[in-house]
């Protein structure tokens, strides 16, 4: 870690407005981090009716900041998503492959682009809330599986390189689904919302509509 104490340690988390990237920001805040939440746009998912979804996840973030009490910022990644995933993606599918976007949009957007930007803004360390978690031990890191080995995520993180799993946090890695389940409750949720829709699918509507 960085030496310094929780509270002058900046962790800025990327927030869906769902609820495992909340329980990490609120995890980071009860521990006494200074934390700052950041949702990433990555994708335009504007419906036939008009209606962009992403405008309805930014309300959450911007709900459950408040009620965690930590600023909150909205950043645009959409091109360097279509660049570095998207375009891949297609390239790959044109040649009978169909790698796993998630894995892309992890290295290439959450932990390069977002990790940049946040690093940017002064963070010593970024979070999400990926279930997996990171050993530090005599100047490496290594990632590790998570404690709820059912939840485990570490599959989807493969690709991220020592400098990157040196800069990540994840919270929920060492939660097991009991203290999860209490925290869950324990929030005021309104309206927030699980997310459901993986990446994947997302990509599979964008060459639906690109063909």
């Amino acid at each position: 870690m960085t030496g310094k104490s929780p509270s002058q340690t900046r962790v800025v988390v990327g927030m869906s407005g769902g609820v495992d990237s909340t329980v990490a920001a609120l995890l980071l805040k009860q521990q006494g981090y200074d934390v700052v939440g950041i949702f990433m746009k990555n994708w335009d998912d504007t419906d036939e009716n008009g209606i962009c979804t992403a405008t309805e996840d930014y309300e959450d973030v911007v709900r459950v900041s408040n009620q965690i009490g930590i600023p909150y910022y909205a950043v645009n990644f959409e091109k360097q998503y279509w660049d570095r995933v998207f375009s891949y993606f297609l390239d790959e599918y044109k040649l009978g492959r169909t790698p796993n976007p998630d894995v892309m949009c992890n290295k290439e957007i959450k932990f390069k682009a977002f990790l940049d930007h946040a690093m940017a803004l002064g963070a010593d360390y970024v979070a999400t809330g990926h279930y997996a978690r990171v050993d530090r031990r005599d100047g490496k890191t290594a990632m590790i599986r998570a404690v709820d080995q059912n939840k485990d995520q570490t599959y989807f993180l493969n690709q991220l390189s020592q400098e990157q799993i040196s800069k990540v946090m994840f919270p929920l890695g060492d939660l097991e689904s009991q203290r999860y389940a209490k925290l869950h409750v324990n929030i005021t949720w309104q309206r927030l919302r699980k997310r459901t829709v993986p990446v994947s699918v997302l990509l599979v509507n964008g060459i639906l509509r690109s063909s």
